[in-house]
């Protein structure tokens, strides 16, 4: 391996995000799916790359770059957030918290539950085994190399490709049956902002925006005669990211045993630096819209590379478990689309409940592809409370993908599922208790309303 290996790598990423990027803008059967670039990049690389038909000549180093990647994404994750009050976090999106929350969290603890109970004993898997469910459908791509790092460390090497293989068929299904939800919504009128699923914008079909349509990337902080903008931002977060790993390693050699993930050290420096530049000059020179984009970016990067790299012969030996798992994790999502999201958004649990769908199956971009679909405009304002809900969800979930394989591999993985619905046993009855579920308004003839009340 040589520094050339990586740069072929990135030019053959590179050259199937512009392939999957075309075939999204021009082939109409695609563009019906709404599958991300990245996504359609992944499975072109899968296809055709060394665990495919060998086509494509990726390094072996492909399997290392999503565990990278990820510590870049969530070491810039604090930098991409603007300021908020836990006060309006408390007031104005308890009920979305407390819904989104309690989804997430007994999504992990349900599916160790159904690992420990039946898969282990059926199918002789690892206890941990569970675990992906929750890394791959609410967690994503990121969140799946994260956990696969993590475990493989630990001793389970096929981790890494079931973890991304349940992201893949999480966003899969994401879109396919959201799209199927949106269709059967418009049909008997609950959605509120679309009448009709065929009247979709262009943009959202291809990919392509037009020109009235675009919005900045961001602003130039700096001057180019000192250094470009983007590089000073990029270094800000490629400097988190290196102290993440360097910290990381330092604690394994400190203490042998102990193993803290480099993304989880990077997001906790990123937190120091944010509120570093917050509390100083510094912060007037930097665009969070461009933090945005670089993370977005590594991203795209993070689930192209990582479908690529799904061994298929790991997947085909864990054919049966995986399918019990998806299966039951689809129909988990169901529920709290179609039943639980009345309870807590009676005037529009259509959007809330489809974007939280998209966020339990396929991760936030499927959930925000899903809600522009039904509120083009965001007059819902779900996108705006979701953005401050996320802010104490963030740490609690890197706080799980830390240390549930670290639980789960050690022996505590009883203990572990007790915690786990415990709280979100423990959500459910507060949201009650103090009121996080909204009664619907009603118009002047006394029929329920499906919008805001400052509407």
């Amino acid at each position: 391996m040589d520094a050339w290996d990586v740069v072929i790598d990135l030019g053959l990423i590179s050259a199937l995000l512009l392939i999957s990027t075309y075939i999204r803008a021009k082939v109409k059967w695609v563009q019906k799916l709404f599958l991300p670039a990245s996504i359609i990049a992944g499975m072109l690389g899968l296809a055709f790359g060394p665990n495919g038909l060998g086509l494509i000549p990726f390094s072996e180093m492909i399997e290392t770059y999503p565990s990278i990647l990820i510590a870049v994404v969530l070491g810039a994750l604090p930098l991409t957030n603007e300021g908020y009050k836990w006060k309006e976090v408390k007031n104005d999106v308890g009920s979305l918290w407390a819904y989104s929350q309690f989804a997430m969290i007994a999504q992990w603890g349900l599916g160790a539950l159904l690992g420990l109970i039946l898969l282990t004993t059926l199918f002789d898997v690892p206890n941990a085994f569970g675990l992906i469910l929750g890394a791959g459908f609410a967690g994503g791509h990121g969140t799946a190399a994260a956990l696969g790092n993590a475990l493989d460390s630990l001793g389970w090497e096929e981790a890494t490709s079931l973890a991304m293989t349940s992201a893949t068929v999480g966003i899969i299904s994401a879109i396919l049956m959201g799209l199927w939800f949106i269709k059967r919504a418009t049909t008997k009128g609950d959605t509120n902002y679309i009448s009709n699923f065929n009247d979709l914008s262009q943009d959202l079909r291809t990919g392509l925006l037009a020109k009235e349509n675009r919005e900045s990337m961001g602003e130039d902080t700096l001057s180019s005669m000192s250094i470009d903008p983007l590089i000073f931002h990029v270094a800000i977060i490629g400097a988190i990211a290196m102290l993440g790993y360097f910290l990381s390693s330092l604690v394994e050699r400190i203490f042998g045993d102990v193993f803290i993930p480099e993304f989880a050290v990077a997001f906790l420096i990123g937190l120091l630096v944010k509120m570093l530049i917050t509390n100083t000059n510094i912060n007037k020179y930097l665009d969070n819209n461009i933090f945005k984009r670089v993370s977005g970016g590594a991203t795209d990067l993070l689930v192209a590379f990582g479908i690529a790299s799904i061994s298929l012969i790991v997947v085909a030996e864990y054919i049966w478990p995986l399918l019990i798992l998806f299966v039951f994790g689809l129909l988990y999502c169901y529920f709290l689309f179609r039943y639980l999201s009345k309870k807590f958004f009676p005037q529009y649990w259509f959007e809330r409940g489809l974007f939280t769908w998209g966020w339990t199956t396929g991760a936030v971009p499927m959930a925000i592809a899903l809600l522009r679909i039904v509120d083009p405009k965001l007059k819902s304002r779900t996108l705006d409370d979701f953005a401050l809900a996320y802010v104490p969800i963030a740490p609690v979930e890197v706080l799980i993908v830390t240390f549930s394989p670290l639980l789960m591999v050690a022996g505590f993985h009883w203990i572990y599922v007790l915690i786990m619905l415990g709280i979100a046993l423990t959500i459910l009855l507060v949201s009650r208790r103090v009121g996080w579920r909204q009664p619907p308004s009603k118009d002047s003839q006394g029929n329920p309303r499906h919008t805001r009340p400052d509407e």
